[in-house]
């Protein structure tokens, strides 16, 4: 009896993506692939394309990601607007679309797929250089600047990351398994906080077209150059919001400073930030938690239990009741 997706480990559930891959590459106009090999499997799943006339592509494909066709077409349409970073560029199919979607028997759901042109270099990762966290705070004050002059066209859509799930669903509602009573209500509770504070900001801020997953596994370093990938979680929101996101990945106090000071390079940052960027990290966490628990990805699954215990943790100590 063949298993449920989810349930399958990580090299089963890419050999099973591997024939979708071959099926979405039949449908772009760039020769005969030499080599398929996955590269990321988390979220999403990414596979390098090396083709027999010796170009190579990054075929991201939608596994997790509740990004429907218009949120697809708002995040490329984006993408194709930035002049003030780098970022990759996506390649249209034999449709001239920027997105290909095709049917995956395995989840019985249609899933989404963006070939993007190869970014060169390495990703950032976890332990970034001061010079590197510099340039990924210009990076994004860069992005805010430019985004706060743009519209969506009319049949493009992202979420307006007012929700207090930046318009995923809320699997941390009831009791289960994973999660006891006394554990969504503190969750709830700490959202209720979370979602006041947000509220204020919202009153007084101005909504734009943020990346809202900026960490050093989502920027490529080369010859001293900083390049942006990965706008899966791109939404509608504030530039706290994207820098809370951002500072979340951060480690040492001294980190963070490193990467404001980039940012201020280019313009100010929004001041408050001992007022919301507290109840800001939080949420990130939130959300994180929410990914896992609804995650297919068996890395992940098995990451619940201590990361609900932490995240707890970290709740008691922003509602005053730990340290």
């Amino acid at each position: 009896m063949t298993l449920p997706f989810h349930q399958l480990d990580t090299d089963a559930q890419v050999a099973a993506l591997l024939p979708l891959a071959r099926q979405i590459l039949a449908q772009y106009l760039v020769g005969d692939v030499a080599e398929l090999e996955s590269i990321n499997h988390e979220y999403n799943s990414t596979f390098s394309v090396q083709t027999t006339g010796g170009q190579k592509y990054a075929l991201r494909i939608n596994v997790n990601s509740a990004r429907t066709p218009a949120n697809l077409s708002a995040e490329l349409w984006w993408m194709s607007q930035i002049q003030a970073v780098a970022v990759p560029k996506p390649v249209a199919n034999q449709a001239a679309q920027l997105s290909t979607s095709v049917w995956f028997e395995a989840l019985n759901r249609p899933l989404h797929a963006v070939l993007f042109e190869w970014l060169p270099g390495q990703e950032v990762g976890d332990e970034p250089t001061d010079q590197q966290l510099t340039a990924m705070g210009a990076a994004m004050a860069r992005l805010h600047l430019e985004s706060a002059q743009l519209q969506l066209p009319p049949d493009a859509s992202l979420p307006n990351l007012q929700d207090p799930w930046w318009g995923e669903p809320n699997l941390l509602a009831q009791p289960t398994e994973q999660l006891s009573a006394a554990q969504v209500a503190a969750i709830a509770q700490a959202q209720d906080n979370i979602r006041a504070i947000v509220d204020q900001l919202y009153a007084t801020g101005t909504p734009r077209l943020i990346h809202a997953d900026m960490h050093g596994w989502n920027l490529m370093w080369h010859q001293g150059q900083l390049a942006v990938f990965d706008f899966d979680d791109a939404g509608i929101g504030l530039r706290q919001q994207d820098i809370a996101t951002a500072l979340y990945y951060l480690d040492t106090p001294q980190e963070r400073q490193t990467w404001l000071a980039g940012y201020n390079q280019i313009t100010d940052a929004p001041a408050g930030q001992e007022a919301w960027l507290p109840a800001l990290l939080v949420q990130r966490r939130l959300h994180l938690l929410n990914y896992l628990v609804g995650s297919t990805n068996p890395e992940h699954r098995a990451m619940v239990a201590d990361y609900l215990a932490e995240t707890i943790r970290r709740i008691d100590q922003f509602m005053g009741k730990g340290h």
